[in-house]
């Protein structure tokens, strides 16, 4: 099996077996995401503890790169601290942005290097980062500090309740 089936498995495993999915509570931050180009959408909800991602849940609907990578990004931030969670994100929306060119660290994105084959489509990069956008978000509304390294700029899914033609709920 070459690499880049064993990339297309893992992430059709997470689509078909999603870590997350299932909206609990408690939460303390909610977020509503949706990608303009193609319609798929995320409800997430990050619950906190102590400074610790203590629970990730989702709901939504779309292609399998938009699901499945939601699913893996439950996996590597949950037990961690908002710190490392935000160095996870990190390194996740440079590789979706690096086009195919970025190496990436798979201490740090276990599962999340088999999203490396969808850089080389930007028009997938947006789906793949539904999730990480509605985590970063809910992160915000619940009330932890700001991120301040991730950005998002090319990587934003539309959130209709925003006044800048980016919505969120």
């Amino acid at each position: 099996m070459n690499l880049e089936s064993m990339y297309q498995e893992i992430i059709l495993d997470h689509y078909k077996n999603p870590h997350g999915r299932g909206l609990r509570d408690p939460f303390d931050g909610e977020s509503f995401q949706v990608n303009p180009t193609c319609g798929d959408e995320v409800t997430l909800r990050v619950r906190l503890d102590e400074g610790t991602v203590a629970d990730i849940s989702y709901e939504g609907q779309g292609c399998s790169i938009s699901q499945a990578s939601t699913s893996v990004l439950t996996d590597l931030v949950v037990g961690h601290t908002v710190d490392e969670a935000l160095t996870t994100m990190d390194a996740f929306v440079e590789l979706m942005q690096g086009r195919g060119k970025v190496e990436p660290d798979e201490e740090v994105l276990e599962d999340g290097i088999a999203f490396a084959g969808v850089a080389k489509y930007p028009a997938r990069v947006k789906c793949a980062l539904l999730g990480w956008m509605a985590f970063k978000d809910a992160l915000g509304r619940s009330g932890a500090p700001a991120p301040s390294t991730v950005d998002a700029g090319q990587a934003t899914a539309t959130n209709p309740a925003a006044t800048n033609g980016v919505e969120a709920r």
